[in-house]
């Protein structure tokens, strides 16, 4: 018995190590720029694009060999059954055969190959874009819920404080009961308040951690840049022209359209090569090398063999496949030069909007930043007058949730401009950074 509860009790220990080594967690302190990196390095959508890459990189290697001729070897050897016994006989031989001219297939397959490995890269661009863009808008999205955080828990301080001399003057009878409910409400709310933010900020943390590919049991830190001076942003900002003429010459989706219209010229070309015949050379050696008949009949021969020809496909009817098919492919060009022009509309639209976005938020950050100065410095004097008792509770719980109200709207038109102008310089083709 004794035994089994110490084998038991190691178990338990054992489970114990085990359990910790599983639940093991990575801590992390990272800038924007840092967790784009990261998010680079371990995306397992990125990484599947990067193996879709290797793939058609490997298709183009392939299909330039096709220019080059083949070359086979064959070994064959007969038994045979007849009135002298068992006899034998064999064969070898080397083959090659090249293809001369087959209508430009092998060329136009080339290129179409090399196309389709550039516009993977473009595509892997474009989504890198777009991750970059998710993880900019969730940081900013953390950094304004901290931000925000930060003068909660002063303002929770504060109606803390207040909560206490409302209490000691209540004891003294200089406010009333009513007063100190209200002051007591006030506390209890900005402190919901907290905790509301901090949720607000781990389940944004959560949903960058997914971003990152990172496990959501790792601790991930957040590292605040300088926000102070956010005039630059406006400052730096191109003319409309000049930010939408850069975006046409970088954003990937007219770049993609661009490869899909070339890519269908060359199914035109394909579809087109079936009209022309196919030349092709070959040339064969062989040699017959073993004889056996009988017990004394066995010996070695030699007949060489070699050959050398050209053989010529014209085709004369496809019942209309070809026809069909190069129409097909014109149709298809057709569609992707449409799709192109749509795609470049749609860029200066975009653009234009982004742009005028930045300006407006520009507007409204200014506007709410000489708000918040103003009633900063407003709840303050109300605060020091409702010390000394010149105000009513009312009046300073009124002018204390009027100064959260602009507090909370300045925060948000920050981190809207930051976010706004980080989104127009990725359409102008700019790396992200703060």
């Amino acid at each position: 018995m004794k035994v089994l509860m110490k084998i038991l009790i190691i178990a338990f220990f054992v489970l114990l190590v085990f359990s910790g080594m599983a639940q093991e967690t990575n801590s992390y302190r990272f800038s924007l720029e840092d967790c784009i990196r990261f998010a680079f390095t371990n995306s397992y959508e990125r990484k599947s694009m990067k193996l879709t890459s290797k793939t058609l990189e490997t298709t183009y290697e392939q299909s330039k060999q096709q220019r080059l001729p083949n070359l086979s070897a064959s070994v064959g050897q007969n038994f045979s059954n007849n009135e002298n016994g068992w006899s034998t006989s064999g064969n070898v031989g080397v083959g090659s055969s090249v293809t001369i001219y087959q209508g430009g297939s092998i060329n136009n397959t080339i290129e179409q190959n090399r196309l389709n490995v550039e516009r993977n890269e473009v595509l892997l661009e474009r989504y890198d874009n777009q991750l970059a863009t998710q993880i900019l808008q969730k940081f900013l999205t953390i950094l304004g819920n901290q931000e925000l955080l930060n003068y909660q828990l002063e303002v929770m301080n504060t109606s803390r404080e207040q909560l206490k001399q409302g209490q000691s003057r209540h004891r003294v009878g200089t406010i009333l009961e009513s007063d100190l409910l209200l002051l007591e409400a006030q506390y209890y709310s900005d402190s919901n308040n907290v905790v509301d933010t901090r949720i607000n900020i781990e389940n944004n943390l959560l949903d960058l951690k997914v971003l990152l590919s990172m496990n959501p049991t790792d601790e991930l830190e957040i590292v605040f840049p300088n926000t102070d001076n956010l005039d630059g942003l406006k400052e730096s900002l191109p003319s409309e022209e000049e930010a939408i003429s850069l975006a046409i010459e970088y954003m990937p989706d007219l770049r993609i359209s661009d490869y899909d219209i070339r890519l269908a010229e060359k199914g035109v070309d394909l579809a087109r090569g079936n009209y022309f015949p196919s030349i092709s050379a070959n040339a064969n050696v062989g040699m017959g090398v073993l004889s056996f008949d009988g017990e004394d009949n066995s010996k070695w021969y030699g007949k060489p063999t070699e050959s050398v020809g050209v053989s010529v496909s014209i085709p004369i009817y496809s019942r209309g496949q070809t026809k069909a098919n190069v129409k097909k492919s014109r149709i298809a060009l057709e569609q992707a030069q449409l799709d192109y022009e749509q795609s470049a509309l749609s860029v200066r639209q975009t653009v234009a909007q982004a742009y005028r976005d930045v300006v407006l938020a520009y507007n409204a950050y200014k506007v709410s930043q000489v708000r918040e100065n103003a009633y900063s410095k407003s709840f303050n004097a109300y605060n020091i007058q409702y010390q000394y008792g010149t105000i009513t509770t009312v009046e300073l719980l009124q002018q204390q949730n009027n100064y959260l109200n602009v507090l909370n709207s300045y925060i948000q038109n920050k981190y809207s401009l930051v976010m706004k102008r980080k989104i127009l310089d990725v359409y102008m083709g700019k790396q992200i950074g703060l």
